[in-house]
């Protein structure tokens, strides 16, 4: 199965998420598929705080893939956003 989640980078205490499209049995952190955005969530000023690829992500998700519980909440955040 796909799923589409958080792969997590950045540095210790500064935390920068990849939104990646991947196999539900792989670790959080290994290969993927596809990376379709980014999350940052200490983003301050002028820094870019969600950033998603709407066309690929709606393309996943008609092909069956996932979304994690935490993904879930920011496709619906950035839906409210571009409305």
């Amino acid at each position: 199965m796909v799923n589409i989640r958080l792969a997590r980078g950045g540095s210790k205490k500064n935390p920068f998420y990849s939104i990646v499209v991947t196999d539900k049995r792989k670790p959080r952190d290994s290969g993927y598929i596809e990376r379709v955005g980014f999350f940052n969530p200490v983003a301050r000023g002028q820094e870019i705080r969600l950033h998603l690829e709407q066309e690929r992500v709606q393309y996943w998700l008609s092909k069956g893939a996932q979304p994690s519980d935490r993904v879930a909440k920011l496709l619906s955040e950035s839906a409210k956003a571009a409305a």
